[in-house]
């Protein structure tokens, strides 16, 4: 099957990087070929907690660091989030039916080969770099991005 799905992950939150994740790692078992964008508060998905660093910072873009999610495992939910117990409470519901969590999803679509790309401008506005990113990850601009979505037969915004 020459078919292609593009995902724009532009949130940062648990139960929205699941349904994209999920739908990615299903994409690849039904053989298309899968890109993910991420930008802005979807960069957090793809932000390697290991590889965080203060070194060469605005105090803007430590301040940033300091109170945003350090990686998937951290990231909220969009609603019900209740300082954390939201996603606490979703994330034993999802172990009692036998379900795999974010990190899980995330770790399969880095098996598969699925394409992980971040945005160049939110990279630099929000002061990532690149080295605190998941290896996988390549950094692209907006162009570049579009031109992967015109190639694709799906495009989602998640």
């Amino acid at each position: 099957m020459d078919k292609k799905l593009n995902l724009l992950m532009f949130s940062g939150e648990y139960d929205k990087a699941m349904a994209g994740l999920i739908l990615a790692n299903a994409a690849r078992d039904i053989d298309l070929e899968v890109t993910m964008f991420f930008s802005f508060w979807g960069l957090f998905l793809v932000r390697d907690p290991e590889t965080m660093t203060l070194e060469d910072k605005t105090i803007y873009e430590k301040l940033m660091d300091v109170i945003t999610p350090k990686g998937p495992q951290q990231l909220p939910l969009s609603h019900l989030n209740f300082s954390g117990l939201g996603r606490m409470m979703l994330e034993e519901m999802m172990e009692e039916q036998g379900a795999p969590k974010l990190i899980h999803f995330l770790k399969g679509a880095r098996k598969k080969n699925i394409k992980f790309y971040a945005c160049k401008l939110s990279v630099e506005i929000m002061g990532f770099k690149p080295e605190e990113l998941l290896p996988e990850v390549e950094i692209i601009d907006a162009a570049a991005y579009l031109k992967d979505a015109l190639e694709s037969d799906i495009q989602l915004f998640i």
